[in-house]
């Protein structure tokens, strides 16, 4: 059998066309829900569904990762060539038949080729926002420049040349690391441009509005460490807690676990990654997850006692975020790396970002008078 290009582009057509009519069930649904409401507040809701579905998305990659289904199609964008694992049942089945453990068997194609219908009817519901933002912007009725929308497609498309990568690449460690923090970020990117279509300010003193900075950015660099524990599947390197294999410090090897240029499971020389190496990944997003729970403890603290009502909703949250996250990782360890525990650390991680990310923004109108800033102004107003 001829070796599968990794790119083949024959089925685009069709699954364009498969993802536009995926997206027309939400659309249809959006209409009729707001159908007599101005086309602001439609505009808005559009907003919020993509963002529901971007999570949506982030999780079932998260899944389609854990299951080790990202090459349950070995090429791009299709599967086999096909839109469907339907048109590539023979190419599956005998993959299949060759290598039952492999990566490529009838389940995991499904799923890897969900994920990325998923992608592409997120990918059509951008663009029919970034075409109502600018239709909105030339009416003079829009409270947000059109470019936020703009900028959003361009992240999703290169989101979807992250996605091709991870393929061609073979699940290449630092590709699929930069896939699921753009995910997260586009996830942000979104949360912020609904907070700005319809402002809440929210009034924080300097101090709190730098401590909701230093935790997102620590938030970030933790999701970071935690991408690269999953993509190198580092995660059972140790398997107890709150020690590891025995000790406070096991062995270590930080140079090849934290080289970023390397193929899974292998060095940057070609040799096969030592266990120490994913050792260090692994204790080393332990040792952060510490910084980050007490930093989320002590801004829920000092939001708390800020006296002010929605700043101690937001405690509240961070408390509740920080105690999830605790609690799936801790069963990621103990418990042998559950699926769902796994994806439960993920959607924490994701919701926790995003919610840092509005409530900055929030926390920016307030201090500038509610005035919708751009990304630039926003990013001064918050420190």
């Amino acid at each position: 059998m001829d070796a599968q290009p990794l790119y083949d582009l024959s089925p685009l057509l069709r699954m364009v066309l498969l993802a536009s009519a995926l997206a027309l069930g939400p659309l249809a649904w959006l209409w009729l829900r707001h159908r007599d409401a101005s086309s602001g507040k439609r505009l808005h809701a559009l907003t919020l569904l993509t963002l529901f579905l971007t999570f949506d998305l982030v999780v079932f990659g998260a899944f389609t990762r854990l299951s080790d289904s990202g090459l349950g199609c070995p090429d791009w964008p299709g599967c086999y060539g096909n839109a469907s694992p339907l048109g590539a049942h023979a190419e599956i089945h005998a993959a299949q038949s060759a290598l039952p453990s492999g990566p490529v068997t009838h389940g995991k194609a499904w799923v890897e080729m969900i994920h990325r219908y998923l992608a592409t009817t997120v990918g059509m519901l951008i663009i029919v926002m970034t075409l109502a933002s600018w239709r909105e912007a030339r009416r003079g009725r829009s409270k947000l420049s059109p470019w936020w929308a703009t900028a959003t497609l361009a992240w999703v498309c290169a989101q979807g040349a992250f996605g091709a990568l991870t393929v061609t690449l073979k699940l290449f460690p630092a590709i699929v690391t930069l896939h699921l923090l753009g995910g997260i970020g586009l996830l942000a990117l979104l949360a912020v441009q609904a907070e700005l279509q319809q402002p809440r300010p929210l009034a924080l003193s300097g101090a709190l509005r730098r401590g909701l900075a230093i935790v997102a950015a620590l938030a970030l660099l933790q999701v970071t460490l935690g991408g690269w524990v999953s993509t190198n599947y580092a995660v059972l390197a140790c398997s107890e807690f709150p020690t590891c294999q025995g000790s406070w410090w096991p062995a270590m090897d930080f140079r090849h676990g934290f080289t970023i240029w390397h193929e899974l499971g292998m060095t940057a020389q070609g040799d096969w990654l030592p266990f120490e190496a994913l050792t260090a990944i692994h204790y080393v997003h332990r040792l952060s997850a510490y910084a980050v729970f007490a930093a989320m403890l002590a801004l829920a603290w000092a939001l708390h006692r800020s006296g002010v009502a929605e700043a101690r909703r937001i405690a509240l949250t961070l408390v509740g975020l920080a105690a999830w996250q605790l609690l799936s990782g801790l069963s990621n360890v103990v418990l042998g790396w559950p699926l769902l525990a796994a994806l439960a650390h993920t959607a924490g991680a994701a919701l926790l970002l995003a919610g840092l990310a509005a409530w900055l923004v929030r926390a920016a109108l307030a201090r500038r008078g509610a005035h919708q800033p751009s990304l630039g102004a926003a990013a001064g107003a918050i420190l």
